[in-house]
């Protein structure tokens, strides 16, 4: 039920499988229906959450109403709003399925009781969430450096087959431009593959 999510771990943590299930007082599975909403501005986001399948999305509303898609989370990846459970803030963020959903929803403890199994854990999480904080880096300053076609280059490469999933207003939104711009920009793609 949840085979990828033992084995991610796993990897990620280099611990054996049967540690996670060790640890599964500390994480359930829930299933969350297209639009559903996992965390609301405002709340404090203190789970972890990993998508068995489906599709999580992470998005802010500025003062007019407008929404800015931060993450995208498919199969395989974790999302949560760092911040917000590192801190005990109130997060600024929302987080919703885009898809119907089957979530990993790991207690704010559950890493904890991982690494009084294997202290190792404490190192390989924080050597994630370096790996995370350069990811954001490296994100902003794409969002501030680099050209619309890059961008949605990037896009495709970090998230395979999302165009097929989600309207392309998302997208557009995640790369911080319109989906007019965006339209442009893969008519302009569609050229320059059509002439190579």
């Amino acid at each position: 039920m949840v085979s990828n999510f033992h084995k991610h771990l796993s990897e990620i943590l280099e611990i054996p499988e049967e540690s996670v299930t060790l640890c599964s007082t500390h994480y359930q599975v829930k299933h969350f229906k297209k639009g559903s909403v996992l965390v609301r501005e405002g709340d404090i986001n203190n789970e972890r959450y990993f998508v068995e399948k489906g599709l999580l999305r992470m998005y802010s509303i500025d003062k007019i109403g407008k929404e800015h898609v931060i993450q995208f989370a498919p199969e395989g990846w974790i999302i949560s709003d760092s911040t917000s459970q590192m801190l005990n803030e109130k997060s600024r963020f929302y987080i919703e399925a885009i898809e119907d959903s089957e979530v990993v929803v790991m207690a704010d403890d559950f890493l904890f009781k991982l690494a009084e199994l294997h202290p190792q854990v404490a190192e390989r999480n924080q050597m994630l969430m370096f790996n995370h904080i350069k990811n954001l880096q490296n994100r902003v300053n794409a969002l501030i450096s680099t050209t619309a076609e890059e961008r949605y280059m990037d896009f495709l490469k970090k998230y395979p087959n999302i165009m097929l999933r989600v309207p392309q207003w998302m997208v557009a939104s995640y790369l911080g431009i319109t989906p007019e711009s965006l339209s442009r920009v893969r008519k302009e793609l569609a050229k320059k593959n059509f002439e190579v």
